[in-house]
């Protein structure tokens, strides 16, 4: 998806493409639970953790996720990235679901191992 100017929807074919058809803010972007057990879980200031993307879309990309992670054996640990939770990656995250489509549609199958993030009752 290409990136937009706010209020300039890309034609979806369901939608008219005229303007006005989408919000002028982009208010849409940003949520941040703090009513979360686990917020904040990054190391980041609260107020401008994004917690949108919470379980980030990106992991089954693996190393080619554009994230900071590591891997411990086989368990890719994302506990160090904040790419999903910051408003400023939006644009990059949603550009990336082509990718993970055709992922998806290319394994038939989900990703093996599992993510570890801080505080999240695992190990």
């Amino acid at each position: 998806m290409d990136d937009l100017p706010v209020g300039q929807p890309a034609d979806r074919g369901d939608r008219p493409a005229a303007s006005g058809d989408w919000p002028a803010t982009q208010h849409y972007k940003f949520f941040n639970h703090t009513a979360c057990e686990f917020y904040p879980c990054h190391d980041m200031p609260a107020e401008q953790l994004n917690c949108l993307f919470c379980f980030c879309p990106l992991y089954c990309l693996g190393s080619t996720c554009g994230g900071n992670f590591s891997y411990i054996g086989d368990i890719k640990d994302c506990s160090a990235c904040t790419l999903p939770h910051r408003v400023e990656n939006y644009e990059y995250l949603m550009r990336q679901f082509e990718r993970v489509s055709n992922l998806a549609k290319s394994t038939g199958q989900a990703p093996r191992g599992r993510a570890v993030c801080e505080n999240d009752g695992t190990d």
